[in-house]
């Protein structure tokens, strides 16, 4: 019998910020930070109206920060070349002492990317380009010298490579459909889902998607992240559904998706002003009930409508 999922690796919370130029990001990266928080997302979204420049804005998050670790969530490859790409993160990592990890997406907005100047892609050829782009990366941040790739899409060459970030950067995908899923079990160091298009009742189909593409290319699919950012609001004291209720809701649901779905990593995208409640309530309450029920990789994950002594849930 296959074992219940359960988070694969110690939990990490953060939270995801929309590069809105009119609020404050860098005060709400600065309480991220120190209200304990593990990662800072940024959306890269460069053709929306009223942004800021998400890589600006990590640059600045690191060098107002101390200890939280940022990330573009996600980066958007038709925008960005990825050797230029490769270069802007491995500078980050090595000014911020380590602190940078890389979400890679092949770009949710076709309208929007073609209005900027990138180029418009189906969906199997954006798939080819990602990749592709994985392969840059990883070998501009490689020791090699003589480097030379020739792709589809990318072309990239140069006497050697560098600068090296300090240490081994993890590149997650932001992948959603199956064939998405199982370029990131071949080649990703993690996957990025939203809820808003992964839903619970699609997590588990994912992951198992997943696990076998990682299997059948020889990985360890434990040594991928899961990462689920989350798109709800902690408001009021009723359920309004899956991730918009108050902090018992929450805490009940993020334990059933660790337990029961393996995610490890969770990504608050709600409402900037909540982020005290979700840092200092909510992912205390989700670490001890994780311990406590998620011990034994053989147990059973929670099934919707249980009871809790965080209450009820809906997954």
């Amino acid at each position: 019998m296959t074992p219940a999922p359960r988070a694969r690796g110690p939990l990490r919370f953060g939270a995801c910020l929309a590069p809105d130029s009119s609020v404050p990001l860098m005060r709400t990266a600065q309480d991220a930070d120190r209200f304990g928080l593990d990662l800072l997302g940024v959306r890269d979204e460069p053709y929306r109206r009223d942004t800021a420049d998400a890589l600006t804005v990590l640059a600045a998050v690191l060098a107002g920060t101390s200890r939280i670790r940022a990330l573009p969530a996600v980066a958007c490859l038709p925008l960005r070349p990825p050797a230029a790409l490769a270069k802007a993160i491995a500078t980050m990592d090595r000014l911020s002492g380590g602190r940078v990890e890389l979400g890679l997406g092949a770009g949710a907005v076709p309208d929007g990317i073609e209005a900027y100047g990138g180029a418009r892609l189906g969906p199997a050829a954006a798939r080819r380009a990602l990749e592709e782009a994985v392969q840059i990366i990883r070998l501009h941040w490689s020791d090699q010298t003589g480097l030379r790739f020739q792709g589809e899409h990318y072309r990239f060459a140069a006497a050697q490579a560098g600068p090296p970030p300090t240490r081994q950067i993890g590149i997650w995908l932001g992948v959603t459909g199956p064939l998405g899923l199982d370029l990131a079990g071949r080649v990703a160091d993690g996957w990025i889902a939203p809820s808003s298009r992964v839903p619970p009742k699609r997590l588990a189909d994912g992951r198992r998607r997943l696990d076998d593409a990682a299997a059948r290319a020889g990985r360890d699919p434990a040594d991928i992240r899961r990462v689920y950012i989350l798109e709800g609001e902690l408001d009021g004291t009723d359920s309004h559904g899956f991730l918009h209720g108050p902090p018992r809701q929450w805490v009940y649901e993020l334990t059933e998706l660790a337990i029961g779905h393996g995610v490890d990593t969770f990504l608050y995208a709600g409402d900037p002003e909540n982020l005290p409640v979700f840092a200092l309530e909510v992912v205390p309450a989700v670490r001890e009930s994780v311990s406590a029920q998620g011990g034994d990789p053989l147990e059973p994950p929670l099934r919707a409508g249980r009871s809790s002594r965080h209450g009820s849930g809906v997954l």
